[in-house]
């Protein structure tokens, strides 16, 4: 079996699909592609895991789009309110395989929907489909059913949740092209974090332009902004407060939570991908045994 394609998805969403919680991946239009292809978590540069695309369904109506929240995982207060009416087509996964080990790829200009993999990249994702009866401690069980039982925020917490903003939002041009960003560290998350809706940077602000790094209120604003991408339908802006040492637009925090279901210890990786330009993603730590 050859993976010569990859897809590239924001968080939470492919954490959703890799988790087991989500078999629909929907886009704003359908597809005849088939069989094996590889997960790309947005802004990582890796493969992170592995699916089957065995369908695609033709666009749904609000109510379908309500009807069938437990396979795409989107908030119906979302769907009411038209946030996501392009992205109404779902393409159904199945044997879903997340990666113990990330394969790093090459993104070239020009990729939009679907990745060209490169032979050797190809080869090596090829390899953990054909190991996957072999290896059970390497990778899951081949064969993932959408498992309800796991835990989630509920649709009114997740208001600001969102699908992916359209290719032509605003300041695109200016990103690094994939395979090019670079990861500026990491920040483990308190339950003060989580409850005051703010990130810690103490770890990493020697990695911000001083430009994005301001005072202790909003007369003493940076004169540069950062834009991040933390899976939402927009970016959002804000600058750093130098004195605490978190961001100064909290907004988003509270809704890159709600959304990522994040909990105390969990780890928050932060990359450049681009000028001023940075996306967030969330990651499980492993409860200690």
């Amino acid at each position: 079996m050859t993976v010569t394609r990859g897809l590239i998805i924001a968080d939470p969403w492919i954490g959703h699909i890799l988790d087991g919680r989500k078999d629909w991946e929907m886009r704003s239009q359908a597809t005849s592609v088939r069989g094996w292809f590889g997960l790309i978590r947005k802004g990582s540069g890796t493969v992170v895991g592995l699916a089957r695309l065995v369908d695609c369904g033709r666009a749904l109506d609000q109510a379908e789009m309500i009807a069938n929240f437990d396979h795409h995982r989107i908030p119906v207060d979302m769907i009411r309110r038209g946030e996501i009416a392009k992205w109404v087509v779902p393409w159904k996964l199945a044997n879903v395989i997340s990666l113990a080990r990330p394969v790093q790829y090459e993104h070239k200009a020009g990729a939009v929907t679907w990745v060209t993999l490169s032979p050797d990249v190809s080869q090596k994702l090829s390899g953990y489909i054909a190991l996957q009866d072999q290896s059970n401690d390497m990778l899951p069980p081949p064969s993932r059913s959408i498992d309800h039982s796991k835990p989630l925020s509920t649709a009114s917490d997740q208001a600001g949740d969102a699908v992916r903003r359209t290719a032509a939002g605003a300041g695109k041009a200016s990103q690094l092209p994939e395979g090019k960003h670079k990861v500026l560290g990491q920040s483990v998350l308190s339950g003060g974090n989580i409850r005051n809706n703010h990130i810690k940077l103490s770890p990493l602000m020697h990695a911000f332009p001083r430009e994005v790094i301001g005072g202790s209120n909003k007369a003493e604003a940076a004169p540069r902004d950062l834009t991040i991408d933390w899976g939402g339908p927009e970016t959002a802006k804000t600058d750093i407060d130098g004195t605490k040492s978190i961001f100064r637009a909290r907004g988003w925090v509270r809704r890159f939570f709600a959304t990522s279901g994040a909990r105390e210890n969990d780890v928050v990786i932060f990359t450049e991908t681009g000028p001023y330009r940075i996306s967030v993603r969330l990651e499980r730590r492993k409860p200690e045994l």
